[in-house]
């Protein structure tokens, strides 16, 4: 115990003693990074693990305290190679970080697409034709991280935006019904494309594989991913590795219309998830 005060009145001392402005810019920093680090891993596994390696610590300087010299040198060989685990372990989320913070400038000097209402009003048809009829379909909306290796997957298409263009990709039985499109601006890109599938165990067991796919793109890009179901017409849309079901036409109007919004891009879905059924992530 005395090991114990002995500690804690070391670290209140250099609280109350050390600290300069320099020492409180630090705080705030670090404390920035890892909000960002929690912001970017939450609803995924490494959630998980995240909650696994601060148990690890806390053991470690309990075993320090406590004198179990044993466990506390096993414990601190673990600790040691946690930077090295780390990057094993949140590869995808680290990726997803360095690229978003790559391909957003600050001076962000998008050019605004004339034609957005004409567009958002295309896709919403196209989505509610489709969900009509019950024809699967997943749609990629490229925000800030280019996904040039999802594209390089599929057929080139470059065709602008449109109800009969999208309906026609989708159509079964025709060459490219098969896969996610990804549309770039007012653009689509490519067709037939290939996904990674989501590993996150959490996910619902009534979703196929369209929707994995969709949430799978979400969890290492900033991607946004409309899905309508072949079984029950349901129109979803995927972001940041979450799922958000039961989409209507005046909660796709708005998604669409902050996507168009060069100012609103990197708004969270916390405003959108009255319009729908937030799909739980734990299982």
């Amino acid at each position: 115990m005395r090991g114990l005060k002995g500690q804690i009145s070391t670290i209140l001392w250099n609280i109350l003693n050390r600290p300069d402005i320099m020492d409180f810019v630090d705080v705030f920093l670090l404390a920035v990074l890892i909000y960002m680090l929690l912001v970017n891993v939450r609803h995924t596994r490494a959630a998980q693990t995240l909650r696994g390696i601060a148990f690890l610590v806390l053991v470690t300087w309990l075993s320090d305290v406590m004198g179990l010299r044993a466990i506390h040198a096993i414990l601190t060989w673990l600790t040691n190679a946690g930077p090295v685990l780390l990057i094993i372990l949140f590869q995808p989320e680290i990726q997803r970080i360095l690229q978003s913070i790559g391909n957003r400038s600050v001076l962000d000097t998008s050019s605004s697409i004339d034609d957005k209402e004409t567009i958002i009003d295309e896709v919403i048809l196209a989505l509610r034709h489709m969900s009509l009829r019950r024809v699967g379909a997943l749609i990629v909306w490229e925000n800030g991280i280019h996904l040039d290796d999802v594209i390089a997957t599929g057929t080139r298409v470059d065709g602008l935006v449109s109800q009969p263009l999208l309906e026609n990709i989708f159509e079964p039985k025709t060459p490219l019904h098969d896969g996610a499109v990804v549309v770039r601006e007012n653009r689509v890109v490519a067709a037939a494309c290939l996904l990674r599938l989501s590993d996150t165990t959490g996910v619902g067991r009534d979703l196929g594989t369209r929707h994995r796919a969709g949430i799978g793109v979400t969890e290492i890009s900033d991607a946004t991913v409309f899905i309508v179901s072949e079984e029950t017409g349901i129109i979803s849309m995927a972001e940041g590795g979450r799922l958000l079901r039961n989409m209507d036409e005046a909660s796709l109007r708005q998604v669409l219309h902050r996507l168009y919004d060069t100012g609103n891009r990197d708004r969270n879905l916390l405003g959108l998830w009255h319009f729908g059924r937030r799909e739980d992530r734990q299982s």
